[in-house]
């Protein structure tokens, strides 16, 4: 038997799968608690990475690959090929090589540091080479669209089949970065809008990613708001109804007990929620304490849904400013898919409530990480690096730089307003006029929604997932003049200390 490994490397963890390359099922997956380079975001890690050196960050990362790869529990010298997928900055990290070129989005600063960008049309190099241990094998490397747009934004493109659709649509992969394409009268529209980590439940109190434990939806019901959360094969099983106001439990389900925190998706459930029953108001919840109750002591706050929301509006603020590129708006655009963790577990038609979906999709599908399915179909050879190459072509043409874009700056004050500064939803429009945009409806049209993936993770067939919880490296020391306070480690985002 010989086998095959897929790995996407996303800005908040990594997964792998490993393949039976004569069956092409999968055999095992493992996966990160976290990433193994420190911060929440892609800056945090060039920030990392430009100030620690690319070397100590290629240092983290591989280790934890390593470590990872032990957890697939297979013979890794009958490893034949690894094929990896994610965004230009994570693979560059991962292939060590040129960085600088990613964190300066001007050309002049480039030229004027004298930085020379690598070739990131795709790559085919030696396990030994990257330091992968075990195995002895060739890493397929996928090629990047643009600076900002690369291998993870191709793959939600080919694995969803928006390709194939009629129609203005568009896709979004709802991850850190929020890749998305709006296509239209034979033009793609590409974008990436820093969203953040809250939607990947990170930046949350009590949030944490898609695993075991994890509550990542929310329903009304007459006895109070069920909570579904994930076991251990990433399926939603229904848990306690409680109380939303005090957290009194109305009735024990399935998975009573075993809620150890929230995903963004169930932020964005117990915020849709939250406008319904009336808890939710913006950013502020009202309740005695300011939070929304649920499962096993787990909490939703203001300072979370305020997280949420700058997420929340800088994927609004980003498939608006495409729209406007293409010359359409929201009404236009009738079918949107949903990819990535969040955009598979996420309720569809309470994300599109709160304005994670264009308000006049009446067809939303729903799928889970592509980037994993484009690295398994380079795997089995299903994919070729000449295939990627000439869609990379195809990408380049309409690219967007929402950070450059006025329009996108325009939105995403509007967006801000919303969420940070009290400005209540009934005047969002009066704002849009303020800087000649269109209007926003007030509620999004009546949708349908089809999941097409039962698990984040492909073809996973009811196979327990591997968790690799100590991704990076432990640090202790002592603090001269700490008092054992604890503020520390109350306020720190990453629950690192």
């Amino acid at each position: 038997m010989t086998y095959g490994i897929a790995l996407d490397i996303g800005t908040s963890g990594l997964r792998c799968q490993a393949i039976d390359l004569d069956t092409k099922e999968t055999v095992s997956t493992a996966m990160t608690s976290r990433h193994p380079i420190p911060g929440m975001n892609v800056i945090d890690h060039v920030n990392f990475a430009m100030d620690a050196g690319g070397n100590v960050a290629n240092s983290l990362m591989i280790k934890a690959i390593n470590n990872l790869f032990k957890l697939l529990e297979i013979d890794l010298s009958k490893v034949s090929i690894v094929a990896v997928c994610g965004n230009p900055f994570q693979l560059s990290i991962f292939q060590n090589i040129e960085i600088r070129d990613l964190a300066y989005a001007g050309k002049s600063m480039i030229e004027r540091l004298g930085i020379k960008p690598p070739d990131r049309n795709g790559a085919i190099v030696r396990t030994s080479d990257i330091g992968i241990e075990g195995i002895n094998a060739d890493v397929l490397i996928p090629p990047a669209v643009t600076h900002e747009i690369g291998a993870d934004a191709m793959a939600m493109l080919t694995e969803t089949g928006v390709l194939e659709v009629d129609g203005a649509r568009i896709v979004i992969d709802y991850g850190t970065n929020a890749e998305m394409a709006l296509l239209y009268k034979g033009n793609i529209f590409t974008g990436s809008a820093a969203a953040g980590p809250a939607l990947e439940g990170q930046q949350i109190k009590d949030g944490m990613l898609a695993a075991p434990g994890a509550i990542s939806n929310i329903e009304i019901t007459e006895n109070g708001w069920t909570c579904y959360v994930l076991d251990d094969a990433l399926m939603p099983r229904e848990g306690d109804t409680v109380d939303p106001v005090s957290g009194h439990i109305s009735t024990k389900g399935e998975m009573h007990g075993k809620a150890t925190g929230i995903t963004g998706t169930g932020v964005v459930a117990a915020i849709a929620c939250g406008f319904d029953s009336g808890l939710v108001s913006g950013s502020k919840v009202n309740t005695p304490d300011g939070s929304l109750h649920l499962q096993n002591g787990i909490r939703v706050s203001s300072k979370d849904i305020d997280e949420a929301g700058k997420a929340i509006g800088a994927i609004r603020a980003g498939y608006m400013t495409l729209m406007i590129e293409a010359g359409i708006w929201v009404d236009d655009v009738k079918t949107a898919f949903m990819s990535g963790a969040s955009g598979l577990y996420v309720d569809a038609k309470k994300a599109q409530k709160i304005g994670l979906v264009t308000p006049g999709a009446t067809d939303i599908i729903q799928y889970g990480n592509t980037s994993i399915m484009l690295a398994r179909k380079m795997v089995t050879g299903e994919k070729t690096m000449d295939d990627l190459r000439e869609m990379t072509k195809m990408l380049r043409a309409k690219h967007c730089m929402f950070a450059s874009s006025k329009a996108f700056k325009d939105i995403y004050s509007v967006e801000i307003s919303l969420w940070s500064y009290g400005m209540p939803w009934s005047a969002y429009n009066e704002m849009m006029d303020v800087y000649g945009l269109n209007h926003l409806p007030m509620e999004p049209v009546e949708s349908g929604s089809e999941r097409r993936s039962a698990t984040d993770l492909p073809e996973l067939k009811g196979k327990r997932v591997s968790i690799l919880k100590n991704a990076g490296v432990e640090i202790t020391g002592t603090v001269e003049g700490c008092i054992s306070c604890g503020k520390c480690v109350n306020e720190c985002p990453e629950s690192a200390i």
